[in-house]
């Protein structure tokens, strides 16, 4: 009984050590992210500034990719089945190409 006990001694302590040391780890984390965090002579953060831009930039990608996609769906209702235009190819590719650019700019 008197081993039990001191085993349970030592895995709190051990677990009481683990949390401490996550606690010190986020703490450092916290630091390092408002430090990071640098104000534009306008007195604005440059995060944010940024965030703005490619907000915007998200915007007019997503307007451009609902076009497109709309003349994709037009090209396939105007021709049969069996036809394929170029047009729908280049279509499919800038499709693409918008849709990648706005996943890009989400993933950072």
């Amino acid at each position: 009984m008197r081993r039990l006990t001191t085993w349970l001694q030592i895995l709190v302590l051990a677990a009481c050590v683990a949390v401490l040391a996550s606690q010190v780890l986020v703490s450092a984390q916290d630091q390092d992210k408002q430090e990071e965090d640098v104000l534009l002579r306008n007195g604005k953060s440059q995060k944010e500034e940024i965030l703005k831009a490619e907000h915007k930039l998200n915007l007019e990608d997503s307007r451009r990719l609902v076009e497109v996609a709309q003349g994709l769906k037009a090209e396939f209702e105007k021709h049969d089945q069996r036809v394929l235009s170029v047009n729908a190819i280049r279509n499919t590719e800038e499709i693409e190409k918008l849709a990648k650019r706005i996943r890009g700019r989400l993933q950072r």
